[in-house]
């Protein structure tokens, strides 16, 4: 029997990585006078629907789909929630 799961997916850059992007946002929310954000890092968030026969090979079958497609290994991490939902259930 076929299980359908809802994975949301977090895609930040390493600690390590320089993130232009963030560094932007944290610029400009402090001429805004936001003056107490501090170290501003801009990341993604992506979420699909899987269909597996249990978590476990959905797990393993998202960390494939996230290692070769969603994220680049070298400069980005990655951190998912797997739920289970109705079969039925198509929309997010």
């Amino acid at each position: 029997m076929q299980r359908k799961y809802r994975a949301k997916i977090f895609v930040t850059l390493r600690p390590s990585v320089l993130d232009p992007a963030g560094v932007a946002v944290e610029s400009g929310l402090k001429q805004m006078g936001f003056d107490s954000v501090e170290q501003v890092r801009i990341g993604k968030y992506i979420e699909l629907l899987i269909t597996s026969p249990d978590e476990k090979k959905a797990r393993h079958n998202l960390d494939q789909i996230c290692d070769q497609m969603l994220t680049n290994p070298v400069i980005e991490n990655y951190r998912f929630d797997l739920i289970e939902v109705e079969s039925q259930t198509g929309v997010f």
